[in-house]
C-alpha cells in the first residue's frame, strides 16, 4: 500500500503478540482467496496459546463460513494491534470449518499505514432513519472517521427506499442507553437482500449540546494534569487519555489520531475523571468537538472536548471547590467554615440588624444548630461562597434549592472596608458555580431567585440592572411582595356554610393563578415556585430535606367565594433559620382578585393556617402591595424577588463582569 511503513519483526515478538491477542480473548484476520476468481475475503479467528513454531486459530462462527471455506483457499494473515499491526505470511497446515492451523514464518513484516483503525464492537444496536425510513441492525466495527452497521430489512420497508446520495441519521444504544445520535453519508453498501453491510461516514465534526453562551466557563490546565479513564462501551475497552484543561461544565482530551475513539455525539455514560490518585470524579459526558492537530510528520494528535452531562453533586461541588482555588486562593466553595467568624461578618456588616436580630435573639441556639448543620455537607440542598484570609471570612453568601427546580440566593454579606472585592469575589463565585451547574441533570437548576429590599443599593443595583438588561420577563422578572408578622390570636368556629370556602388547591386553581399572574407581571414566579398545575403533586424537594435532616413542607390552600377564586396561600413550614428573614418558613400570600375581599376574612385565614407555626409571630409575604396599600394592611417593609430563567444568563455575567473589572 503507498505511504506504508513497514519492517521485519522476530518470530520471538510475534509470538508475544499473539499469546497477549488470546489473553484479551481478541482476534486476528485470516486473508483467503477465491479459488476461482481470485476475489479476497477476511474472516475473522481466535488464537489460542502459541509455544513456537504452529498457531491454532479457532474461526469466529459467522453465517455460511462453511461454504465460504470449501471456495476460498489461505493467503496470509493480520493480526491487528491499536499501536502497529502484523501482516504474516505463515504456511497453512490444516484448514477445517471448526479452526486452521499455521506454520509461522522466522519474521513478519509491521504495517503502519498511518490510518485510523475500526475497532470490533459487540453488543450495539443501531437504527437508521432516512426521510421516514427506518432500518435497525447492530455496529460490527467502529472509528470516528467511518464505521461499519449491518442492517436487517422489513417486509414493508425494503433497501430500494435506502437512498445512498442521502444522508441518514444513526443512533448507537446498548439497552436503553443511547450512546451517539448523528448525521452520517453511505460511504458503500453491499447488495444484500435481508440484510445488508453499510459503511457510514460521520458529517460532523462538533454538535452544539446546550445553547450558546457568551460566557463559558473558566478552563484551567492543571499541573498535575488529571487523566480520563473509561470502558468504552462500544469496545468494552478500557481507554486512558490526559486532560488538556478542565472547568466545572467540560474537559479536553488528546489521542493518538490512529488509535481515536472519540467522535462528537458519542455519550460515554461512565467516566472517571482522576487527579494523581488523590480525587476520582465520575460523570457522564458526551463529545462536542473532535480537531486533528499536525505535530509533526510521524506523529498526528485529535483533540476532542466533552460536556459534563450529569455528576453527583456532592463530586460536582469537589470539583468547582478545586478550580475556584486556582482562580483566586482566598475564594472558597462549600468549605469548613470557622462560624465564629461569619456570625462576626453577619453582625460587623450590619445584615443582622437590630430590628432583624430582635425577632431571632429568642430562638439564637436554634439559628447556631441549623448554621452547624447547615455548613456541613448538606451539598444537595445547600450550599455556601466565602471569601477569606487567614482563617477571618470577609466575604459570605449562600444558596439553598427550596422550590424543585429552583435555587435561592440568600445571606449576602461582605465587609468591603477590609477587603473591598470580598463582596463581588463571593457573587463572581456563584456566577462561576451557576454557570457550571446550570446544565447538569443532578443540580436542578432551571431558574435562580433572590429576595432583596429594595432600598438597599447594592442587590437593587446589581439585580435591576441585570431585569433591565434583559428586558423579557420569561428571562428574568422581579415581583415585588409587602413582609408582615401575624401575631397568632384565637378564633371561633368559622362558619363554612356562607359564600367563602378554604380548601386544598385544586390544578384548575392554578390554572386561574396563572391566568392573573400572566395578566398583571408575565415573569417567573408561577414556574419558579412551583406553582404550575402540573407541578401540584410534586414535592420531590422535601425528600430531599429529609434525607439530610431538614424539614421542608408545603400546604397550598384555595380561598374562594359563591365559587370563585380569590387567593392561594402557600404554608412553607422549613427549620427555623433557614433563612434569616424567615422567607423559607412564611406564607406566601397571592391575591387574585380584591375585589369584595375584606382585611378581615384575610386575617381571619392567617389565624386558621398559623397553627402550622410554633412561633408567635408568623411571617407573610403578601402579593400584589397593592391590596396590602389598599385595604390599609400595614407591613414592615416591601421584599423584590428577582428570578433569573437559566436560559438567559449571559446578562447576568455580563453586568457582573463589567462591575467587577471596574473595581479592579
Amino acid at each position: 500500500m503507498p505511504g506504508d511503513k513497514r519492517r521485519e519483526i522476530a518470530k520471538k515478538t510475534l509470538i508475544n503478540r499473539l499469546n497477549h491477542h488470546n489473553f484479551t480473548d481478541s482476534e486476528i484476520l485470516v486473508n483467503l482467496a477465491h479459488t476461482k476468481y481470485g476475489s479476497p475475503i477476511s474472516l475473522r479467528a481466535k488464537p489460542l496459546p502459541c509455544l513456537g513454531e504452529t498457531l491454532e486459530c479457532t474461526w469466529v462462527k459467522a453465517p455460511g463460513l462453511e461454504q465460504v471455506l470449501k471456495n476460498y483457499r489461505y493467503v496470509n494473515f493480520i493480526l491487528p494491534d491499536p499501536h502497529q499491526s502484523f501482516l504474516v505470511e505463515a504456511v497453512s497446515v490444516s484448514l477445517t470449518d471448526e479452526k486452521i492451523i499455521l506454520r509461522l514464518p522466522e519474521t513478519c513484516l509491521e504495517i503502519d499505514s498511518r490510518q485510523v483503525i475500526r475497532h470490533s464492537c459487540h453488543d450495539i444496536s443501531v437504527r437508521l432513519l432516512q426521510n421516514g425510513v427506518y432500518f435497525q441492525g447492530a455496529l460490527v466495527d467502529f472509528s470516528p472517521l467511518s464505521f461499519r452497521v449491518a442492517l436487517t430489512s422489513l417486509s414493508d420497508q425494503p433497501f430500494q427506499w435506502l437512498n445512498v446520495e442521502s444522508s441518514v441519521h444513526i443512533v448507537f444504544s446498548k439497552g436503553q442507553e443511547m450512546l451517539f445520535s448523528g448525521d452520517c453519508a453511505i460511504m458503500k453498501q453491499d447488495c444484500g437482500q435481508k440484510t445488508r453491510s453499510l459503511v457510514l461516514r460521520p458529517l460532523n465534526t462538533q454538535i452544539r449540546r446546550f445553547k450558546q453562551k457568551e460566557f463559558r466557563s473558566s478552563r484551567h490546565k492543571l499541573i498535575p494534569s488529571p487523566n480520563v479513564v473509561f470502558r468504552d462501551p462500544l469496545t468494552g475497552k478500557q481507554v486512558n487519555l490526559k486532560v488538556v484543561d478542565l472547568s466545572g461544565s467540560g474537559f479536553s482530551v488528546e489521542e493518538k489520531e490512529e488509535n481515536s475513539v472519540l467522535l462528537p455525539g458519542r455519550v460515554l455514560p461512565e467516566v472517571n475523571i482522576d487527579l494523581a490518585a488523590i480525587i476520582s470524579l465520575r460523570c457522564k459526558a458526551q463529545v462536542v468537538y473532535r480537531t486533528v492537530t499536525q505535530e509533526n510528520e510521524e506523529k498526528r494528535t485529535v483533540k476532542c472536548g466533552l460536556a459534563i452531562l450529569d455528576m453527583d453533586i456532592q463530586e460536582h461541588v469537589r470539583l468547582q471547590a478545586l478550580l475556584n482555588q486556582v482562580s483566586d486562593q482566598d475564594s472558597y466553595f462549600c468549605n469548613r467554615v470557622d462560624m465564629d467568624s461569619l456570625w462576626e461578618l453577619f453582625f460587623q456588616t450590619g445584615f443582622l440588624y437590630p430590628e432583624k436580630y430582635s425577632f431571632i435573639q429568642a430562638n439564637k441556639e436554634n439559628f447556631k444548630k441549623t448554621y452547624e448543620r447547615l455548613y456541613t455537607g448538606n451539598l444537595h440542598v445547600a450550599r455556601h461562597f466565602v471569601y477569606q484570609k487567614n482563617g477571618m471570612v470577609y466575604g459570605h453568601v449562600a444558596m439553598v434549592r427550596f422550590f424543585e427546580n429552583t435555587w435561592l440566593v440568600h445571606h449576602h454579606a461582605a465587609n468591603n472596608a477590609v477587603h473591598i472585592k470580598a463582596g463581588l469575589s463571593v457573587l463572581e463565585q456563584v456566577g462561576r458555580s451557576i454557570n457550571d451547574s446550570k446544565n447538569l441533570t443532578s443540580t436542578r437548576m432551571n431558574f435562580v431567585a433572590c429576595y432583596y429590599r429594595p432600598e438597599n443599593r447594592f442587590p437593587k443595583r446589581i439585580f435591576g440592572r441585570i431585569a433591565e438588561q434583559i428586558n423579557d420577563r420569561n428571562g428574568c422578572s422581579i415581583d415585588s411582595f409587602a413582609y408582615l408578622h401575624y401575631r397568632k390570636s384565637s378564633l371561633e368556629s368559622w362558619d363554612l356554610s356562607g359564600p367563602w370556602s378554604l380548601t386544598k388547591t385544586q390544578a384548575e386553581d392554578l390554572a386561574e393563578l396563572d391566568n392573573f399572574y400572566r395578566h398583571v407581571s408575565g415573569g417567573l414566579l408561577v414556574n419558579a415556585l412551583d406553582l404550575e398545575p402540573e407541578m401540584l403533586e410534586v414535592d420531590e424537594i422535601a425528600q430531599e430535606f429529609e434525607k439530610v435532616g431538614f424539614k421542608k413542607e408545603k400546604y397550598l390552600f384555595s380561598l374562594k367565594k359563591d365559587g370563585n377564586l380569590k387567593a392561594v396561600f402557600v404554608v412553607n413550614v422549613s427549620d427555623i433559620a433557614l433563612n434569616m428573614s424567615d422567607l423559607t418558613n412564611c406564607i406566601h400570600t397571592i391575591v387574585v382578585d380584591p375585589e369584595d375581599f375584606p382585611r378581615g376574612t384575610l386575617f381571619m385565614i392567617y389565624s386558621l393556617l398559623s397553627k402550622y407555626y410554633d412561633s408567635e409571630y408568623v411571617p407573610i409575604l403578601l402579593y400584589p402591595v397593592s391590596y396590602a396599600d389598599n385595604h390599609q394592611i400595614e407591613y414592615d417593609k416591601i421584599y423584590s424577588l428577582w428570578i433569573l430563567n437559566m436560559q438567559y444568563t449571559d446578562s447576568y455575567f455580563r453586568y457582573v463582569d463589567r462591575i467587577v473589572h471596574h473595581c479592579k
